[in-house]
């Protein structure tokens, strides 16, 4: 039984379970400034906002997570002191300089009505179950936009790819990735996507 719920409305505090979910998604990304999941997930767990998030939950654990906005507010927000408490020094204002590059960006929209999808990630060991697919379709009966976005998406991604059109989006933008950079991150593209209701 999975229960779908905007995060600061959750009945228990679900920052952890986003924290985790996200580490386990994001720490290829982040392998620079840690490879251990439970570092990413302490060093970033400060930086959800919560009534941004929205998570899937099972059994009191969170399952699933995504984000909506606006386009114009962030999800996101990070702490140079958290950052450098969990990642020392060095490596936490690294983290909170380019990081904040990365995060806290609001997307180009193509409508005033738009919402942005962000930060989706499946808890791993419930991959392939719908989880994803879920909270998406939460999002777009539960939030009032008429245009969604998602931006950032990796082309060597296929599942979330198949996903996202088996949703009725489709691709609107691509942004190559630097040959020397493509072929150390096994990226070509960020593709962007759009779903009209």
């Amino acid at each position: 039984m999975i229960t779908i719920v905007r995060a600061d409305q959750a009945e228990c505090d679900v920052r952890q379970g986003i924290a985790e979910t996200f580490a386990e998604g994001f720490t290829q990304w982040l392998g620079f400034f840690s490879k251990d999941p439970k570092k990413i997930a302490a060093s970033f767990a400060h930086m959800f906002i919560l009534d941004q998030f929205y998570v899937a939950v099972s059994n009191g654990q969170v399952i699933g997570m995504a984000a909506c906005t606006d386009g114009a507010s962030f999800s996101v927000q990070l702490d140079k002191k958290e950052l450098r408490k969990h990642l020392g020094f060095f490596k936490g204002s690294m983290a909170a300089i380019f990081l904040k590059k990365e995060f806290e960006t609001t997307p180009g929209h193509p409508s005033p009505c738009a919402g942005s999808i962000e930060f989706v990630g499946t808890a791993a060991e419930f991959r392939g179950q719908g989880v994803a697919s879920q909270l998406i379709c939460h999002i777009l009966e539960h939030t009032p936009y008429q245009v969604y976005l998602i931006d950032g998406v990796a082309d060597t991604n296929i599942p979330a790819m198949k996903l996202y059109h088996k949703l009725g989006f489709d691709e609107y933008k691509r942004k190559p990735i630097p040959v020397k950079q493509a072929k150390k991150i096994g990226i070509n593209y960020f593709v962007s996507l759009i779903h009209t209701q």
